[in-house]
């Protein structure tokens, strides 16, 4: 599978893919709206990072409780559900008058149950597509997501203006409830990737499972480690520039967008054996110059320059299904985006304390150098070359008679 036309042509890859670009949409709007709502109300350049990426943190609840779940309910059923949830507390948050800490309850609530949603959706993306289509099809909707974050933030940042942040994020709960439709109405029905119930201890065992190669856990640290810093520089974005923290949004999404087509669609084979690393230094570098305060379109630039290393993940999410049995894709896709959001609320929290102590831009260099640091001592540990899966999957035709039955 080497092209986004055969993606499309397969059953049910397209109803996945405007269910995630509707809930992506939600998230931009969403957040930008928060973050705003909060950034007024307290003045305080930590608690508007939080309010936009703090969520992450609570995934790490979800991670070790909740994750087992992932494989062992039914997709369809998952994905609706959670996204009627996400709109349902997003309309709350809406409420004129609610409370600062009381936004932040509901943030944290939805944070927990967030922690499925990569499971889910990315395990089924792995069964929908064929044995080498998932990084073509994680590819498009990276790609998605670049396109929706640069619409959602310039149309976020147009409503939260003429509207109002609480209209903004009324908005969002509607995206939201479209998703959930476009979950229910076009997808399969299927059942459980995994046999068993869901639990806690289900949950630990298969986490430890996971955690316990060597080869995954630098997998691990490397998707989540220097993304959650870089995340962390964006989160300072409004009170580095209140008035245009809008198009440095845009900026960095396009930048992310440009990076998943070309490594997605065009980097040959050969190449990708050893570009995670250098990608992950390109994603953190650029971020030196807004420490020097640059016009606002040298800075668009350096963000968008600085996006294009988030293409190491496709990379390493390739990496990572070669080193996983099937039965666990959900799971470790799950633990992996878990793992990611909550390194990214922590690159937030520490971004906006370092900002309170000196300045947001003088955060955004520390943060930055501390990337390339950890980037450079995970490298030596990365697997190279391509790698067979550790559980094959069943033959073509077996999966595809299984399918029917699904269906």
């Amino acid at each position: 599978m080497r092209t986004y036309r055969e993606l499309f042509r397969t059953p049910e890859f397209t109803p996945l893919f405007l269910a995630c670009a509707a809930q992506v949409a939600a998230q931009t709007v969403s957040g930008l709206a928060l973050s705003t709502l909060v950034h007024r109300a307290t003045g305080s350049a930590l608690l508007s990072a939080l309010a936009m990426f703090g969520p992450a943190l609570a995934q790490v609840v979800g991670a070790t409780t909740l994750l087992s779940a992932a494989d062992r309910l039914p997709p369809r059923a998952a994905m609706t559900g959670l996204a009627v949830l996400f709109g349902l507390g997003t309309a709350v948050q809406a409420i004129p008058g609610l409370p600062v800490w009381a936004l932040f309850s509901v943030l944290a609530v939805l944070g927990v149950l967030g922690s499925l949603g990569g499971g889910v959706r990315y395990g089924l993306l792995n069964e929908i597509v064929a044995k080498d289509g998932y990084l073509l099809g994680r590819s498009l909707l990276n790609t998605s997501v670049g396109v929706t974050q640069i619409c959602g933030f310039g149309v976020g940042g147009v409503l939260v203006t003429t509207v109002s942040p609480r209209g903004t994020l009324l908005t969002g709960a509607a995206l939201y409830v479209a998703a959930a439709a476009v979950a229910r109405f076009g997808l399969a029905r299927r059942p459980p990737r995994a046999a068993g119930r869901a639990s806690v201890a289900t949950t630990w065992r298969d986490n430890a499972r996971l955690w316990s190669s060597r080869p995954r856990r630098y997998v691990y640290l490397a998707l989540c480690v220097p993304n959650g810093l870089i995340v962390g520089c964006e989160s300072l974005f409004v009170p580095y520039a209140p008035q245009d923290a809008g198009p440095l949004f845009a900026s960095a999404a396009a930048g992310m967008l440009a990076g998943d087509i070309l490594t997605g669609r065009f980097l040959p084979t050969r190449w990708r054996r050893n570009l995670a690393a250098p990608l992950l230094v390109l994603l953190a570098a650029p971020y030196a110059l807004l420490a020097l305060r640059p016009p606002l379109p040298a800075a668009m630039a350096a963000v968008a320059l600085s996006a294009l290393g988030y293409s190491a993940s496709l990379l390493l999410q390739e990496r990572l299904m070669c080193l996983t049995p099937s039965r666990l894709s959900g799971h470790a896709l799950g633990l992996h985006t878990s793992g990611m959001l909550t390194m990214q609320g922590v690159g937030a929290a520490l971004a906006g304390t370092a900002a309170g102590l000196t300045s947001p831009a003088t955060a955004m260099a520390v943060m930055a150098t501390a990337s390339v640091g950890v980037t450079l001592a995970l490298s030596p540990g990365l697997p190279r070359g391509d790698r067979k899966r550790a559980v094959a999957r069943p033959p073509a035709g077996r999966r595809a008679a299984h399918r029917r039955v699904r269906r």
